[in-house]
Parts: structure tokens; C-alpha cells; sequence
């Protein structure tokens, strides 16, 4: 076991521990909502960046490169975002998403 009055950050005058934690963020998990009801099968169909196996887990797997991410897609039109590392991180993202539901709506026409 350690001698506590050589920790880094101890005052060895009164045997006390001083404890000084530093903090990184590594990862973000956000959520959004979009209004619409999504066709995972098609959505899935217009990019090779979503998995969507409806037997496996019930929302559509999104990976977004830049900003590096994940966002995983329920047909309610809900998002989850996982990976982000800043609030604008989630931002691009998500709109990564927008994007691709319009692109959705332009092939589709729904």
C-alpha cells in the first residue's frame, strides 16, 4: 500500500490527502427528435453507413465519419447520438441525419 504522504497532492504537515481529479470529455451521448416517422429499410438502402437489422435491435445504426460518431436511428423519428466529443460534434451529426432524410424524401417522394 502507498504512503499517503507521498501521494502527489498530499500535505505531509497534517497527514491530510489532497485530492486534485482533472476531467476529459471522451464522449457525449445525446438525443434529438425529428418529427417524422422514419423508413429505416429505405434509409438503410441509400447509404452503406447504416446497418439496420430489425431482428437484431429495433433502430437503424448510423455511422458518421466526420465528426466521428454514432447515431443510432428509431423509426418514431428519435435519434441517439453516441462518440461525440463536443456539443458541436453532435450538431454536425445529427444533421448528417437531416440530410439524409431529405435525401430520403427527394428519392422517395413520402
Amino acid at each position: 500500500m502507498a504512503n499517503p504522504q507521498k501521494a502527489k497532492g498530499s500535505d505531509a504537515k497534517h497527514g491530510k490527502i489532497v485530492l486534485k481529479p482533472t476531467y476529459e470529455v471522451v464522449n457525449i451521448v445525446a438525443s434529438a427528435e425529428l418529427h417524422v416517422t422514419l423508413d429505416l429499410y429505405n434509409l438503410a438502402r441509400l447509404s452503406r453507413d447504416i446497418d439496420y437489422e430489425p431482428e437484431q435491435f429495433p433502430g437503424a445504426i448510423f455511422k458518421v465519419y466526420d465528426p466521428k460518431a454514432a447515431l443510432l436511428l428509431f423509426n418514431t423519428g428519435k435519434i441517439i447520438c453516441t462518440g461525440a466529443k463536443t456539443v458541436e460534434d453532435v450538431k454536425k451529426a445529427v444533421d448528417h441525419a437531416v440530410q439524409l432524410v431529405k435525401k430520403y424524401y427527394e428519392v422517395y417522394g413520402k
